[in-house]
Order: C-alpha cells, then structure tokens, then sequence
C-alpha cells in the first residue's frame, strides 16, 4: 500500500514537471542577445560602425526584438512586411502581426546602403545592438495611420508620433541586441525566457496576463480575481515602456501595483513583472499585438477588458475584443478572456458589471481620467469605492496633494 502511494505520488510530480507552456508566436521564442566574450566583441565591432540614435520607442522595441517579446521578428521589418502587416495584419510568411515595428532614419541624415551595419545607440551614444541592412524603404505614413489607427487626425498620439517621422526612410534587417543594461525596475524585470521559467517553477498550468498602463482601481481588480478564479496564477504585467504625457508615469504606477499586491492577493498565485513596451494607442490593432507578446512570454490567458489600448473616442468600447473575431482560432495560442465594463454601484453595493448590475447609471460611481486628475490635483481623496486608500494615496502624493 505504501509503495502504490509512493508510486502515485511520483507519478503526480513528474506530471507537474513535464507540462510545456505555449509556444511562442512563430514556434521558437526569438534570442537576438549576444553575452559574454561574444557580446565583447560586438561592442568593439559596433564602435567601428556609423550610428543610428533610436528614440525611447526604437530602444523598448529593440530589447523586445532581442529577447523574444515580439517573436516571430529577428529585426525591423523590411519593406514587404511593413506593407502586409499595415494591409492585411499579417506578415509576409502569413503570422498574424498587427503593428509594424520599424526603425527610421530622417532622409537628410540617410548616407547608408543596403548589405552595411549599423550601431544602434540611444541618445547618450550608448550602444544597445547592431542592425544588417537588408532594405531602405520609404515609408507611407497615410496608410499606416489609417490602416493601424483608423484615423488620420493628429490629435491621435500614434498618429501625431508618425507625423513627427514623416520626413524618413525605413531601415530594415536582422538585429544582434547586446543584452539589456540597465532595465527600469530591475526587481520586477524578466525577458520572454525568465518569467517562462518563472511560470514552470511555480508549476502554473494556465497563467493569465493584466495589461495595465494605469493604476489599477477597484474595477480592474474585479476582473483579476474573476479571472485568478478560473486560473493557476495572475501575473500583473504593467506597460512601462513610453506613454503619453498626461498618463500616470509608470514610477508611480509600480508603486500602486507593488502594494496592491502586496496587500490584497495571495502571493502564491499573483506577482508582477514589467513589460517594457511603448504605447501606439492602437486600440484593437493593439490589442493583438499585447496578446502576441504575453504568448510569447509564456501566458496562456490574456485579459481584454473595454476600450483596450485606446485613446479619446476612436474606437469602440469593445472594438478591441471583437477584433479577435477577424483571425482564426489558430493563429494564437493564447487564450483572449472578455470582461464587461465594470463600476461599483450603490444599489449592488460593491463592484458589478453591466451583465450583473440590474441598476441605472444614476447608481454607479464613474470617474473619468480627467476627473480623478482634478480631484488629485485638488489634493482631495479618491473615493474608497473607487481605488484602495493606500493606492489614492500614492497618487495623491504622486500628483502634489497635501496632507
């Protein structure tokens, strides 16, 4: 009797330990980093070569080129996939990608060829990687910002940023990436490969993905614990790559999430780990580039709740979850979990959504962006139905209030 217990015991480890995570997108996750004495010499090869200085944008899609985060890509995309990911959202080898991810140069400045290196730098001239020139291509700034933001209009954050690279032309080719220096929040940072690992060492079988990019109020945690319901683990995992200037900065935005955490969930099945992208504001095409990414860090769910990834009124509440209807059911791994928008209201007396809440609007506590702003500002205190009060108080602090 002993030994059969033994024996299932066994049996039960072994199954634990030989479960494989999703693969990533493409089927390998993309390692682009070069270490050690290799990465030496790179750094000595790349001083050698003319530079090209990419701005914050160009330096988080680098490392998430390098380390797998934006798997399948090797690079920045050349030209026929720059044109197929804008018309059809798919790269040329037929991948569903949502967004071009491209390096640009301003055409002044253009004295590069085809079969040259390059070093990429940031502005400090710190090199970062080096980029084989495959393509130099002109870019059509109309198509993108129509196809990928579904507006022309400046006043669109994505679009005013195209507008601002208008005068350039594309460099396309593979990337070699020296490994990342000096990440925002080294205690909450993994590569693709390092929260994987992290996920197989805690043994969770269906791990879901919150993209954040604000402070996460009473509504958002309605949704994790919906969702830590039905899995084995959550894993908040903040943008903190740039944003526009009027959001929340992501200092102040780890802050709340690291007490939140801290406070309010089960360590053993929730942490956080940083996802240093920036955002396009692309809303439903956006949508499925986050969902792409957190594939390739190994999640196998990812929550869309309303108005994912958007800004002002360009899209639709839901638009970001019905965009999923428009790839087939194989063309991710990851598994897409919908959430209703959610609000406390009075009546229901805590948080509800719009499937469960019988009330009228008059009973539900909304505060948009503006508002909480103003109320910060103000040095007054969010509402407890709201936000949690250690969180209203980071950011009260964060925006000048006074005790």
């Amino acid at each position: 009797m002993t030994i059969a217990v033994d024996l299932g015991l066994s049996i039960a480890k072994a199954k634990r330990r030989s479960f494989e995570l999703p693969p990533a997108h493409g089927g390998t996750l993309v390692d682009r980093t070069v270490r050690d004495e290799r990465g030496l010499e790179l750094r000595r090869h790349a001083e050698t070569l003319p530079r090209v200085v990419l701005d914050p944008r160009a330096l988080s899609d680098l490392e998430l080129i390098g380390t797998g985060g934006l798997s399948p890509l090797e690079g920045f995309l050349r030209s026929d996939d720059y044109f197929s990911v804008i018309r059809d959202m798919r790269l040329k080898n037929g991948l569903v990608f949502s967004i071009p991810v491209t390096l640009t140069v301003p055409r002044r400045d253009l004295g590069l060829r085809v079969g040259q290196e390059v070093a990429l730098t940031e502005e400090d001239g710190t090199i970062h990687g080096v980029l084989e020139i495959e393509d130099i291509y002109d870019v059509d700034r109309d198509l993108e910002a129509l196809e990928v933001y579904r507006t022309t209009e400046p006043a669109h954050p994505g679009v005013a940023y195209l507008r601002a690279h208008a005068d350039v032309r594309a460099l396309g080719g593979p990337v070699r990436v020296l490994w990342v220096p000096r990440p925002r929040f080294p205690q909450h940072h993994r590569t693709p490969a390092e929260l994987r690992a992290e996920i197989a060492r805690r043994g969770w079988r269906r791990t879901v993905a919150f993209q954040t990019r604000n402070p996460i109020h009473r509504a958002h945690e309605y949704l994790l614990r919906s969702a830590l319901e039905t899995v084995d683990g959550l894993v908040v995992h903040p943008l903190v790559g740039e944003t526009k200037g009027d959001d929340v900065p992501a200092a102040v935005r780890v802050r709340c999430y690291e007490i939140l955490l801290e406070r309010y969930f089960p360590k053993e099945r929730a942490f956080m780990s940083v996802f240093p992208f920036a955002m396009r504001y692309a809303g439903p095409r956006e949508a499925i580039l986050h969902a792409i990414a957190r594939q390739n860090y190994g999640f196998t769910h990812f929550i869309v709740g309303r108005d994912h990834a958007g800004v002002g009124n360009y899209y639709g509440t839901y638009d970001a979850q019905k965009i999923f209807d428009e790839i087939g059911a194989d063309d991710l791994a990851i598994q897409t979990l919908f959430f209703e928008h959610s609000f406390h209201c009075n009546q229901c007396r805590g948080v509800a959504s719009l499937k469960t809440c019988p009330h009228t609007a008059e009973d539900r506590l909304a505060l948009s962006g503006t508002r909480v702003r103003q109320i910060l500002a103000a040095g007054e205190r969010l509402p407890e139905e709201f936000t949690r009060p250690e969180v209203g108080e980071i950011l009260r602090e964060a925006y000048g209030g006074s005790t």
